[in-house]
């Protein structure tokens, strides 16, 4: 028969199994009840959802804190209320820590930040993403300084994991105060509308020192930082949705600053015409149109992950293929304020190119410009500032860059779009483009002032001088006579002409002077 000590190791299996069960389903049922109530998974469902199935191994999932006090000490749940582990996305290692809004609301305590530290300090040695699920109430206030240091110590390490391993935020529930400003250390923000929300300072408090009325949506709701802060890179409806963009958006990044973007065999063909282009392009350089459509026509399969899709929605950045491999776009937009460069998005469009060369991601510019957005507003808001901000990361980007110019290119957003002045590697122009100081018309009012006031007949005088204009100075050859642009192509060529500059660059390597860092206009 056996003994006490031969079944004591199966008790001990069995109550570990209990208490990891129990772990998993949150002290109180009814928790779990009000998060589903709320439209909100729990952290055990949403990694689930966000890794490879049967992938997740977790770390010190029997945690508890060790404070006293207000009544902490009669509660001591295991996890802490927060899930941290590792597990696969498409087959790749990804770190995850994941608040539990069942457990304290998710407030992040001493034991509660020891475990993120430690996921995050794994991440970094493992050289793999970290994904972080938000749903919590900012600090424990029970455990006073403590809790503010474990924020801490997780902003110290989202700023040492920049540019090293990709990190991303996503956004499920509150995030106030302090807490807010890991996630804005972050490569990637996305929110969930109505259960998501990120401020400072919360309604109450704005209320009682400016006297404004505002929800907590209207103040910090996924809307709001998607489309008017700048925040957060996305919004979606739900958390499926969200998280499933996590794990598409994933599949486009490397696993660290070591690694080049992981390659896919490719069905659409790199020689495939893309002839709709003379289409989806007006020849007027005055009419608008969709960008969109073109990155869609020229990339593979269509696909591709838009950044700040709501936000200085003038510009556009997104992640996508070609030839299978990894590339970041940035395009003007015609369809939106003309395509011009103002204070947004020239920031946008900075942040998103330094993530890139961060991360070994291959540039294409394409360019349809009219120039810079005038205005005193823009001048008194630092367009000088922060338009250098975009020539900057242009500047300092050692990775493959290519600039395509579709119609028009003016002035100084000429140069700043990545024109071969600044360090792009190939330089295409489709044959209509215009590439000068400024429009034909402002260019000969300029010039021709004195000689259009004196004629008989201004309005004559002034049509044959912009034609004489564009005629010496616009046609499509002219930067290509002159060397900057390396090729005029053929709309229809343009996938296969990206697609083999990129090739040819793809072993380029290029250093930076020696420095601790440069002084970029922040």
């Amino acid at each position: 028969m056996p003994t006490a000590d031969d079944t004591l190791p199966h008790q001990r299996l069995a109550e570990l199994r209990e208490i990891k069960e129990a772990a998993r389903k949150g002290p109180d049922p009814a928790a779990t009840e009000r998060q589903h109530a709320k439209g909100k998974l729990t952290a055990y469902e949403r990694i689930e959802l966000l890794l490879d199935e049967g992938s997740f191994t977790e770390v010190e999932a029997l945690r508890r804190h060790r404070a006293t006090g207000f009544g902490l000490e009669q509660r001591r749940p295991h996890t802490d209320g927060v899930v941290t582990g590792w597990g696969t996305v498409h087959g790749r290692t990804v770190f995850v820590y994941a608040h539990d809004f069942r457990i304290f609301g998710g407030a992040l305590g001493e034991a509660h930040a020891t475990k993120i530290h430690k996921i995050m300090d794994l991440a970094i040695a493992a050289g793999a993403p970290l994904v972080s699920l938000n749903d919590g109430a900012g600090a424990r206030i029970q455990e006073g300084v403590s809790a503010l240091a474990g924020y801490g110590g997780i902003f110290q390490r989202n700023t040492k994991a920049s540019g090293v391993i990709p990190q991303i935020s996503v956004m499920l529930g509150p995030c106030a105060g302090g807490a807010a400003y890991s996630p804005a250390l972050t490569d990637f923000v996305l929110m969930v509308r109505d259960t998501s929300q990120m401020f400072i300072t919360g309604p109450d408090v704005v209320r009682a020192v400016t006297g404004e009325e505002i929800s907590q949506n209207g103040l910090g709701g996924a809307d709001v930082h998607a489309a008017t802060s700048g925040v957060a890179h996305a919004a979606y409806d739900d958390e499926e949705s969200c998280l499933e963009d996590v794990r598409f958006l994933l599949s486009l990044l490397p696993a660290n600053n070591r690694e080049l973007p992981p390659a896919e065999e490719c069905a659409d063909p790199a020689d495939r015409r893309t002839d709709a282009l003379l289409d989806l392009v007006p020849q007027d350089a005055n009419r608008a149109y969709d960008m969109r459509a073109v990155i869609e026509e020229i990339v593979d399969d269509g696909e591709f992950f838009e950044v700040h899709s709501a936000w200085s929605t003038n510009i556009l950045c997104v992640l996508a293929r070609l030839g299978g491999q990894v590339v970041g776009i940035v395009a003007n937009q015609p369809s939106s304020l003309a395509g011009v460069l103002d204070i947004g998005a020239s920031e946008k469009a900075a942040r998103f190119i330094q993530l890139c060369d961060a991360f070994s991601i291959p540039l294409v510019s394409l360019v349809d410009v009219p120039g810079f957005l005038p205005g005193v507003g823009q001048e008194h808001g630092g367009v000088i500032r922060h338009g250098a901000k975009l020539l900057y990361a242009y500047c300092n980007a050692t990775v493959p860059r290519v600039q395509l110019i579709l119609r028009k290119a003016y002035g100084g957003a000429y140069i700043v779009m990545d024109s071969r002045s600044i360090g792009a590697d190939i330089s295409l122009a489709w044959p209509s483009n215009e590439i000068a100081v400024m429009g034909a018309e402002g260019a000969a009012n300029v010039i021709f002032r004195r000689e259009i006031a004196a004629a008989s007949d201004p309005e004559a005088v002034r049509r044959q001088k912009i034609k004489e204009y564009q005629t010496e100075l616009m046609h499509p050859y002219y930067a290509a006579e002159r060397g900057l642009v390396d090729d005029v192509i053929g709309p229809g060529d343009t996938r296969s002409c990206l697609i083999r500059s990129l090739a040819m660059l793809r072993s380029k390597h290029a250093d930076l002077p020696s420095r601790k860092h440069g002084n970029p206009p922040l």
